[in-house]
């Protein structure tokens, strides 16, 4: 080592582990997610039973009705975590979903089911709100991208568990099976409202609420290094407002700072030209997640699988739980390729494989449904299954976990959780639509028509995305308004030199690349 020294080199370091305690809080907060995931998944098989005491227009309300209710949770979502702090609002989301689930499986008529889908859908709305926030707040930037892709992961594991239960209790009889179905949602929610109460607060919520010293706390645990708490810790200040030189374990903060007020006219009304960017950006990415049309593969797979030409309720049940595995399987590479590839790659290769399979979904379905009854080509039938499989997989590797990733830490720190909802609402409301008019939709210009109308919606998408999602890998979260300020060519040279001698030798920005005009 000595002999290095003298020759002026360096011993290369290591590069630092995943801090496990950040890894274990972001994967907890995640598990809300399992909330949502086992709704849709479960709704996916009970309506085959429930559709034997309904219409296909009464299941269409009750499969996307859900996601209208859930715009209300999310639209709360904000505000409370503004309020009460991130944790305590994921034990209430929790809470109000194991009342929404018990309803469900208590249910005696369609009024009563609806009633309960309301209360799960506020739950719903909750969860999927605040639980990407707190896993991006509580994250280093070095591996945000993994750790705030999880709470898609637990919502894919929601889906196929509940395609499971479908299948575990379609042999008790008929008014019996679906009710267990929707009531054994009370159970993960239970267990969600439980080991959140373990988990620390979000340090950024902290500091916005004056309590520096717990925040600088949690960022000591949280951090791979004192150093890297040290700045995490300072570049929270800075943006909350804080003067860095502040060192009190209690700040007084005003109201409008800790309880989030005057945020809907900085995000609506008067936004600047960074957070104008930043809004269509995230409304842009949960609109076009939804309408691209995977809610109506993931709800009405035995649909599709029955226009395929698969008659055996087993048989699609068992094909529906395929799915389920393909799109879980493929989620968890994603978590693995968020931060080492970046998020503009992933996505606009995740859109090219939805668009193809799309395309080839509807060719499979027109041949189908243009053979003799029963005597489909089995190259055909075989195709449909494939590309089911290729859609899921393709947008559970990009589109599906970016939404929530990019839409959980674009946002400035003050704006995040109800920016964040706003995104969750749009994201809810088109899933809504799409799930609620799957069925009429297809029999108004057939189900093949749906798909290459997915299709080209699809691909809007990805020239949207193209043109306006800048690559946020590496970055930290006090970043963000700088970067999407200069991808919107907002920001003068000053500004671009005083982000370059703030962040180019940064922990986690090591890729920051700053250019002046």
């Amino acid at each position: 080592m000595a002999m290095e020294a003298a020759n002026g080199s360096e011993t290369p370091q290591k590069k630092p582990r995943r801090n496990k305690y950040a890894s274990a809080c972001a994967i907890l907060a995640s598990m809300s997610a399992i909330l949502i995931g086992y709704d849709i998944g479960v709704m996916s098989g009970a309506g085959i039973y429930i559709q034997e005491e309904i219409n296909n227009v009464q299941l269409e309300i009750l499969n996307g009705i859900i996601n209208l209710y859930a715009l209300l949770g999310a639209a709360a979502a904000g505000r409370t975590s503004d309020w009460i702090g991130r944790r305590y609002t994921m034990v209430l989301a929790g809470t109000i979903f194991f009342v929404g689930a018990f309803v469900m499986g208590f249910s005696f008529n369609y009024g009563f089911l609806m009633f309960g889908r309301f209360i799960a859908g506020i739950g719903c709305g909750y969860a999927m709100t605040i639980a990407p926030v707190y896993a991006a707040e509580i994250s280093p930037a070095s591996y945000r991208g993994f750790l705030t892709s999880f709470p898609e992961v637990f919502g894919n594991g929601g889906i196929l568990i509940g395609y499971i239960s479908n299948y575990a209790f379609s042999k008790l009889p008929l008014r019996l099976g679906w009710r267990f179905m929707l009531g054994v949602g009370a159970v993960p929610s239970v267990l969600l409202a439980l080991t959140v109460l373990i988990m620390p607060e979000s340090p950024r919520w902290l500091v916005m609420q004056g309590r520096l010293g717990d925040a600088k706390r949690v960022l000591q645990k949280t951090s791979e290094s004192p150093q890297e708490a040290e700045l995490r810790l300072s570049d929270i200040k800075e943006a909350a407002g804080i003067p860095l030189d502040c060192n009190n374990d209690v700040v007084q903060v005003t109201r409008k700072k800790s309880h989030g007020e005057g945020i809907w006219r900085e995000l609506l009304i008067c936004p600047t030209p960074a957070v104008r960017h930043v809004m269509i950006a995230a409304v842009g990415i949960h609109f076009f997640q939804q309408s691209s049309g995977i809610d109506a593969v993931v709800l009405y797979s035995p649909t599709i699988f029955a226009r395929a030409g698969i008659k055996s309720s087993d048989h699609k049940l068992l094909a529906t739980i395929a799915v389920g595995f393909c799109k879980t399987s493929f989620i968890l590479v994603a978590t693995f390729l968020l931060d080492r590839v970046g998020r503009r790659p992933l996505i606009l290769t995740s859109i090219g494989g939805m668009i193809l399979s799309l395309i080839a979904l509807g060719t499979g379905l027109t041949v189908v449904d243009h053979s003799t009854p029963n005597h489909a080509p089995m190259w055909a039938i075989v195709l449909c299954i494939t590309t089911v499989m290729t859609f899921v997989a393709t947008f559970s590797i990009g589109l599906g976990p970016i939404a929530w990733v990019y839409s959980s830490e674009i946002f400035p720190l003050r704006l995040r959780a109800q920016g964040a909802s706003i995104a969750v609402g749009v994201n809810r409301a088109t899933s809504g639509l799409i799930s609620m008019t799957f069925l009429s939709l297809s029999g108004a210009i057939t189900t093949e028509g749906a798909f290459y109308l997915f299709a080209s919606v699809a691909a809007i998408s990805w020239v949207f995305f193209y043109t306006m999602m800048p690559e946020t890998q590496g970055r930290t979260l006090e970043e963000m308004e700088y970067l999407f300020g200069r991808y919107a060519g907002w920001r003068s040279a000053a500004k671009e030199l005083e982000m370059k001698r703030k962040w180019g030798g940064g922990i986690g920005v090591d890729n920051v690349t700053i250019t002046t005009n």
